[in-house]
């Protein structure tokens, strides 16, 4: 079996630190596809140059749609493995055997939503872990298990995904990470969960050399939750997941 990696990526400093680990990322992946938000350009010529199929949506809340997409039609690969990049490079970075274990454990999967455990939880502000505790208390309840469903991260088998292109629809980008899951559950596929600690808090590795330390993630957290703004982002957030969860509610 194989994984193709399907991405979405907002570069924010990152570049030099996705160069570095994408000798890793290639023996990991059959093929890398990312989407990237409007106006970024010169990221997507450098990743063409690397060898990564690139390209940039012509609207931001499609970008996990024709991540998904492109990836399944660059590579035949048996699995896909959906991924916030700049998440993704904190985990190869800070937790790489996890991560691969975590590849193993997707090709055995329909459908594998991959969340935090309560460690890695602890790493974000205040305004996420409140806002999300109550997007995932929805979809939980409409999957009909406990899972943390906005950690970046999903493993699809090749059938699903493309099910996924087939009967889902671009523009709410966030809802996907209650709309994926619960688009395939009402189908039949089966929904399994895995908790790990290598997705904690990327944000703070912005514009850094590497990943962030502990004492780094307190702080940028303690400043992200000071301002106002930012929760009224995250209940944004929450609010799309939870819009999209009640559409798309499970048949359990």
């Amino acid at each position: 079996m194989s994984v193709v990696l399907a991405a979405t990526w907002d570069p924010r400093g990152e570049m030099e630190r996705f160069q570095k680990w994408l000798p890793e990322l290639r023996q990991a992946y059959q093929a890398i596809a990312v989407a990237l938000p409007p106006g970024a350009i010169q990221a997507c010529e450098a990743l063409r140059r690397f060898g990564v199929a690139a390209a940039v949506t012509p609207d931001w809340s499609w970008g996990r749609f024709l991540a998904l997409q492109e990836a399944a039609a660059v590579s035949d690969a048996t699995h896909i493995h959906y991924a916030d990049l700049d998440r993704l490079l904190r985990w190869v970075e800070t937790q790489p055997q996890e991560w691969l274990r975590t590849l193993a454990r997707l090709q055995e999967c329909d459908c594998l939503v991959i969340g935090r455990t309560p460690s890695a939880y602890a790493t974000h502000p205040q305004a996420m872990v409140a806002t999300e505790a109550i997007s995932n208390a929805v979809v939980s309840h409409l999957l009909g298990q406990e899972m943390d469903v906005s950690a970046g991260s999903k493993g699809f088998s090749r059938r699903a995904a493309e099910f996924l292109v087939t009967h889902t629809r671009p523009g709410r980008a966030l809802g996907t990470d209650a709309e994926w899951p619960l688009t395939l559950q009402r189908a039949g596929y089966p929904v399994e969960y895995l908790e790990v600690d290598g997705l904690d808090w990327e944000i703070p590795d912005q514009f850094q050399d590497q990943a962030a330390g502990a004492e780094r993630q307190r702080q940028v957290a303690a400043e992200y939750d000071a301002d106002p703004r930012h929760w009224a982002h995250r209940v944004a957030v929450a609010r799309e997941i939870i819009e999209v969860a009640l559409q798309n509610g499970a048949k359990r």
